[in-house]
């Protein structure tokens, strides 16, 4: 499976009010806030962007790990299993990496 297409669905249904853009990467989507990466889903994992700071305080939380998908860990990103972004819980991570990623520059 290369990503789980209806979780997508539901990451776009949010942050598409945002003003966001979507391409294909991670083997699965990214969406991108002007022009700086937010969030995307990886087979049935989501993953989201928080900074180096409270994307180590994340990883204290239930079914969060880092992201690591090609062998490199990449700080400030965290992967939520299915169960951790259940039901109301996927608009709340990704209402904290809109937080994080509306402090960027655009690109």
């Amino acid at each position: 499976m290369a990503y789980d297409e209806e979780l997508d669905a539901r990451v776009r249904e949010i942050v598409a009010n945002w003003g966001s853009t979507t391409k294909k990467m991670f083997g699965g989507t990214c969406h991108l806030l002007q022009g700086n990466m937010l969030c995307g889903v990886n087979t049935d994992q989501l993953i989201v962007r928080l900074g180096v700071e409270a994307g180590t305080a994340a990883l204290e939380e239930p079914h969060t790990r880092p992201m690591d998908i090609t062998g490199r860990p990449m700080k400030g990103w965290v992967i939520v299993s299915p169960k951790g972004y259940a039901g109301e819980a996927l608009g709340d991570w990704l209402e904290r990496a809109r937080q994080f990623v509306s402090t960027l520059p655009p690109k």
